[in-house]
């Protein structure tokens, strides 16, 4: 893997993406540490579509569950959630 300070990545970008595009990773680098990859992105898969099954009732025609009716404070759930990676 390639490394790179950020003041030369910045002052040849194009010329790095240009390597990334081609398959190398570079590591960048702020001084001695290390604070960045970048990679090729992975050839996203083909999105496909199909027709609905045959009987299918249409899309605007789909019931919608009715809502839960349950007696929990979603934003006290919140805050708990985010205090616990702190």
């Amino acid at each position: 893997m390639k490394q790179v300070g950020i003041a030369e990545l910045k002052s040849h970008l194009s010329r790095y993406l240009r390597a990334v595009r081609s398959g190398q990773s570079i590591a960048v680098m702020d001084r001695d540490t290390l604070v960045a990859h970048i990679v090729p992105v992975c050839t996203p898969a083909k999105l496909r579509l199909r027709k609905p099954a045959i009987g299918a009732p249409p899309l605007n025609r789909v019931p919608i569950p009715k809502p839960l009716r349950i007696n929990v404070d979603v934003v006290e759930l919140l805050l708990e959630e985010r205090q616990r990676h702190r």
